[in-house]
């Protein structure tokens, strides 16, 4: 498996439930979005804009995957609606390392370059500095339609954040998961998002 084709298994719409802990400040966060997920080729307009803006060659381009959301969090009625174009230009011609071009970063909303690379199981890390923090994310599958995903944010005082995402994949039409131990392939024991344990103070 290279990038593009991890990200064209996450290619559709997916419900997200999100957990945040600001350490600093010891206080919980929930959230919930819908995701959309759309690979594009990479000739495309925006991709070779995008390498263009970080001063690469749009030919070492993979290709991309688009990302936009519609938001809300716990306790505020703010928009937090989003899109952001990831761009991978790999180290090799086995797509499984190199770097992650984006116009819109993670924890800054900046256009920022980072590291991905596909681990031995599949899952897919990402590492990012920006001007004051650096992330690492992890993206990883339980199943076809069962997506975790796991961040740790880091500052000059040291880690801030920690964030944790169940994401269920959405039928055409469908705004919440419905029949989930079905849609997910299940048995009804309780799932253990173990690849995320890693990324977490907290221990996931």
């Amino acid at each position: 498996m290279d990038v593009m084709a991890f990200f064209r298994a996450c290619e559709g719409r997916w419900y997200s439930q999100r957990v945040s802990h600001h350490l600093a400040f010891r206080r919980q966060e929930k959230g919930e979005s819908e995701i959309t997920i759309l690979c594009l080729p990479a000739d495309h307009p925006e991709v070779v804009a995008l390498c263009e803006l970080h001063q690469k060659n749009p030919t070492q381009a993979m290709g991309a995957a688009l990302v936009t959301w519609k938001g809300t969090l716990q306790g505020d009625n703010l928009n937090h609606d989003g899109r952001s174009l990831m761009v991978p230009i790999p180290d090799d011609a086995t797509g499984r390392a190199g770097t992650l071009l984006r116009d819109l970063g993670y924890a800054e909303s900046v256009p920022v370059a980072g590291q991905y690379r596909l681990a031995d199981d599949d899952a897919l890390l990402l590492s990012t500095c920006y001007q004051q923090t650096e992330s690492e994310e992890r993206f990883s599958f339980a199943s076809e339609n069962l997506r975790f995903r796991a961040s740790t944010l880091k500052n000059n005082g040291g880690l801030s954040m920690t964030t944790f995402c169940t994401e269920m994949r959405l039928n055409e039409g469908e705004n919440r998961p419905q029949n989930v131990q079905d849609r997910l392939g299940t048995t009804g024991e309780p799932l253990k998002p173990t690849s995320a344990a890693s990324y977490s103070a907290l221990g996931g």
